[in-house]
């Protein structure tokens, strides 16, 4: 399985806006990709009764649409919570080795040559009483992407994330600054130096041109080669 575990610094960061930035790119560039969101609360039953996850929707469009079913997201809960928390208003306990084997499933069956899955929330937001997103990432082997806000704060929060993954063992393939409409760009220039100054490794901003993650995609796909 070849791609990447997408977390956070929090929750409401864009890890979705990234993701699917990722998956549109790699599409355009001819590449199969499974993007895939299996845990996924607050989320609502359409007029058939079916439970669906909108991060999840935007990123099985952003793919091409072709998945169905379980490659659609395994866990749509209801309440906006924690996994866990909402896995526990729901009544339910969530399977970590059937997301893990789902994924890998997915990734093979659908002969994706880019595999993007995407935590909720944080790296340490809890799935069960024992495991978090933390666990999710190990058991898939990915390396990580870490989507951090642009603006104040992001800085204390986005070095804490990556120190919290090389502590756990994990590769950090980038952190991707998420850059909202109404956010400052100088201000996010200036915090990007500063999470440089503090991690030696490829920080990039994400706003409209997608063509920024290429350094991302070429170090999973190889070298890019423009559509």
């Amino acid at each position: 399985m070849n791609g990447y575990f997408v977390t956070g610094t929090d929750t409401n960061v864009g890890k979705t806006f990234v993701s699917c930035a990722l998956a549109r790119r790699a599409v355009a560039l001819g590449h199969r990709v499974f993007a895939f969101k299996p845990i996924e609360s607050g989320c609502t039953a359409g007029p058939d009764g079916r439970w669906a996850g909108a991060d999840q929707e935007l990123l099985a469009e952003a793919a091409g649409g072709w998945q169905h079913g379980p490659l659609r997201g395994l866990y749509q809960l209801p309440l906006a919570a924690a996994p866990l928390v909402a896995a526990e208003a729901a009544g339910i306990v969530i399977d970590l080795e059937q997301v893990v084997r789902e994924a890998r499933e997915g990734a093979a069956s659908s002969r994706a040559s880019l595999t993007l899955v995407e935590g909720a929330g944080g790296w340490r937001v809890p799935i069960t009483p024992d495991t978090d997103m933390a666990s999710l990432a190990s058991a898939l082997g990915l390396p990580v992407v870490v989507v951090a806000r642009a603006g104040l704060g992001t800085i204390n929060h986005t070095v804490l994330t990556v120190e919290a993954i090389l502590r756990d063992g994990l590769a950090v393939a980038a952190v991707v600054m998420s850059l909202r409409p109404e956010d400052d760009p100088e201000a996010c220039a200036r915090n990007r130096l500063e999470i440089l100054r503090r991690w030696p490794g490829m920080v990039m901003v994400l706003s409209s041109d997608q063509a920024v993650l290429d350094p991302l995609l070429s170090d999973a796909l190889g070298p890019i080669a423009s559509p």
